[in-house]
């Protein structure tokens, strides 16, 4: 007896759409009705733009960054996908580019997608992207090209002869990064020019030495262009700023200023000018406005300082962080004429210390401030010697390596700056010599300012040679700066390959 066995056969349905017999589907619904009813790619631009330099052959990773690619290459490709929007909401199966012309600026890009459009039911749809290569400087590209077409200049002078000032502003402007937007920068013989393609940057770049710098401001303006159907015009704008040790005030702004001596040493130079009285140890601070307003010249520079040798000290008592104190000093190459002076240097200066200060007795200054206190009531005031810093010569007689450096702003010289005399740059060098000092000698000024390691190898070698051929001990209490203070200098260090360890 044979059994029955039915034959299985596999169910048809119509296409809801177009009547055609179909297997049955969650849509119920054929192919072609579904890639023509649902559309997978919509919310996918078809088209999109990227940026390439043509300085560099780079181009624009959004939202600034720019890379090297190769045409048809993987990383051409993945930069291409990361432009279109939407292609997170599919799955993308495949990507590859057709071929067009290099000259064409164009880049297609062949896609293959898939989504679920219905229940257990996927679409597969591919398309092509057309990417239009537009023209773009990159940041680097534009400053090197925009030294000839800068909008805006910014124009900083100082008419002294000393640039210490201004190698303080440098290190200022380091160390809070203030010239990231310049297109150029140019040094001249009593200043810097930073050159901007922005307005905006220049009167960044102004309030920002506003900020740490007496200064005063011109400003002007010249037309590049204009175009009277919309009103337009194109300007170059030009910030001109100024910057103005023993000082000799009038006896209306010394009283002003809490009724300190008219006689001051400018200690500080910031945002305000901080004056103090040698022989009280006070201190006022003048700001930029006032000063302006009415200015006053320098009495002494730091090339007219002497060095002097303490013979005796008595500490008398304590103004603020200074110490007042009598002593007896001789200049330290005529020791047979002594004077008795008064000074703020108490809590550092102890018998058989240098001292650098200023003599006033029998001298003769071209200042009408100095004129009318010398013939005045106060002229007593007047003391014969005015010691402004220690010093520490048997240290200084032979050059020491320092195990620390300061980092310099690249700036393009003028024709005038390169044709220098030797004198000029023998002074020039004088500064920053000073300026090292002074960094050395006052912690708080270090504390405003980046200081990077040096390298340790020859400096400690000449360093050790020095001491030993020195014949003098040196000071005890010479200022070292800490390596806890220094920063590492990230551009003369290098990663070896091999091992994998940076080294300096």
């Amino acid at each position: 007896m044979q059994h029955y066995q039915p034959e299985l056969t596999e169910q048809r349905i119509l296409c809801a759409s177009c009547g055609t017999v179909i297997a049955p589907n969650a849509a119920n619904m054929c192919i072609d009705c579904i890639r023509a009813d649902v559309d997978i790619t919509e919310g996918i631009p078809k088209q999109a733009t990227i940026h390439f330099c043509k300085g560099c052959d780079r181009y624009l990773q959004p939202p600034n960054i720019w890379v090297q690619c190769e045409l048809e290459s993987r990383e051409l490709l993945a930069l291409c996908l990361r432009k279109l929007k939407g292609l997170a909401k599919v799955r993308l199966i495949d990507a590859g580019f057709l071929w067009t012309e290099p000259h064409s600026r164009r880049i297609k890009v062949k896609l293959t997608i898939q989504k679920e459009v219905f229940a257990s039911t996927i679409l597969q749809q591919v398309f092509v992207v057309e990417y239009i290569v537009a023209g773009q400087y990159c940041e680097e590209c534009t400053r090197v090209d925009a030294q000839l077409t800068w909008k805006a200049v910014v124009q900083v002078r100082q008419k002294v002869q000393h640039k210490r000032t201004f190698l303080w502003l440098e290190q200022l402007i380091l160390k809070h990064n203030a010239h990231k937007d310049t297109s150029n920068i140019k040094e001249f013989r009593d200043g810097l020019d930073f050159y901007y393609t922005n307005r905006s940057h220049a009167i960044k770049m102004v309030e920002f030495l506003n900020s740490v710098i007496p200064m005063r401001m011109k400003t002007s303006e010249q037309l590049i262009s204009s175009d009277i159907h919309s009103g337009t015009a194109d300007y170059k704008f030009t910030y001109s700023v100024e910057l103005d040790d023993l000082v000799c005030l009038t006896s209306k702004m010394a009283r002003s200023l809490s009724d300190i001596s008219p006689l001051a040493l400018c200690t500080r130079v910031s945002n305000t000018l901080t004056l103090t009285d040698p022989i009280t140890g006070r201190h006022a601070e003048l700001r930029a406005m006032q000063f302006w307003e009415s200015p006053f010249p320098i009495l002494c520079e730091t090339k007219d300082l002497i060095e002097f040798y303490i013979i005796d000290i008595q500490v008398e008592s304590q103004a603020g962080r200074y110490q007042i104190a009598t002593c007896e000093v001789a200049r330290s190459n005529d020791l047979a004429h002594t004077f008795i002076v008064r000074t703020h240097l108490g809590f550092i200066l102890n018998a058989g210390d240098h001292a650098k200060g200023y003599i006033l007795a029998n001298s003769n200054f071209n200042n009408d401030n100095f004129d009318v206190l010398a013939q005045g009531p106060r002229r007593g005031l007047i003391p014969d010697v005015v010691l402004v810093r220690k010093s520490y010569p048997n240290v200084r007689k032979k050059q020491r390596a320092r195990n620390w450096k300061l980092k310099g702003i690249v700036k393009e010289e003028d024709l005038e700056t390169v044709n220098r005399t030797k004198a000029e740059k023998a002074r020039a060098e004088q500064d920053y010599e000073q300026f090292l000092r002074d960094v050395e000698e006052d912690p708080e000024l270090r504390g405003m300012i980046n200081l990077y390691k040096a390298p340790t190898a020859a400096g400690k070698a000449e360093d050790d040679v020095s001491m030993a051929d020195s014949e003098e001990e040196p000071e005890e209490d010479f200022p070292e700066i800490n390596v806890d203070e220094l920063l590492d200098d990230m551009e003369n260090m290098r990663i070896d390959d091999d091992e994998g360890e940076v080294v300096q």
